[in-house]
């Protein structure tokens, strides 16, 4: 099986580039985040002609998640409260499918903004909400993947001094992060490559990219029964040089 997620940065923006990206990669599923459409205006017909089941959870402007899958789910879920239809009291950010092997969720994290931001408050109360509700899923085998808005050390980032006093490298997001590695789960990335920074975002001002100033906050995190299967996980980084490219850069997870 071969597992993709990625922040697409809109996917009407970039639909061309995921469906070319899609058709030379072939994910069996593929997490979408931050698609920034309603799901009634969401293109998933090119999708569906690749042979692709589309799950998706927008409601235009901001956010929005999304799960391909060869199989046809066998449930969905919405939210970080798991409720079976979409809430409208919820900002679309976790979507979670079943399948044969098990719970495949995408998730977009709040970003945090500032450290003194009430939005800094929402990320930690959201990273709480979703462990205890991830609680119940591990037992049934469970892959996380998604723009997690959180480097985990400061190893993922280019200059842990640039970002002192920033969103995504304090104490109480990388202890929230760890929190949900509690239960189970591996950073299945840091895992096989231990040493490799793995950055799958860099800014789109100041050359970020080719200067290589990026952060690793694009994340798979897998229940021991799956991660135990990963054979190879590599950063797309094609997919960042394309025209009109996201600011992400798909990462990618084969498993035996």
């Amino acid at each position: 099986m071969r597992l993709a997620t990625w922040n697409v940065n809109s996917i009407r923006a970039r639909i061309e580039l995921v469906v070319a990206w899609a058709e030379r990669v072939a994910p069996d599923v593929l997490l979408l985040q931050e698609t920034k459409v309603a799901t009634d205006q969401f293109p998933a017909d090119s999708l569906v002609s690749l042979g692709y089941h589309v799950t998706h959870w927008g409601t235009g402007a901001w956010n929005g998640v999304a799960v391909l899958t060869r199989e046809a789910p066998r449930e969905v879920r919405y939210g970080t409260g798991f409720a079976r239809a979409p809430l409208a009291t919820e900002e679309p950010r976790a979507l979670a499918v079943r399948l044969e092997a098990g719970w495949f969720m995408s998730v977009y994290v709040p970003n945090g903004r500032a450290l003194d931001d009430p939005h800094y408050v929402y990320k930690l109360t959201w990273l709480a909400e979703l462990r205890a509700h991830l609680a119940d899923l591990v037992a049934d085998g469970v892959v996380v993947g998604g723009d997690f808005n959180v480097a985990p050390s400061d190893h993922d980032v280019w200059d842990p001094s640039a970002l002192e006093g920033a969103t995504h490298v304090s104490l109480p997001e990388r202890r929230a992060l760890d929190a949900l590695l509690g239960l189970g789960l591996t950073d299945v990335y840091r895992a096989l490559h231990p040493d490799d920074p793995g950055f799958t975002w860099w800014d789109y001002r100041q050359g970020a990219f080719r200067r290589g100033m990026g952060m690793r906050i694009d994340l798979v995190l897998a229940s021991e029964d799956i991660a135990r299967n990963v054979v190879a996980v590599d950063v797309d980084i094609e997919a960042r040089r394309a025209p009109r490219p996201s600011d992400h850069a798909p990462l990618v997870v084969d498993l035996a």
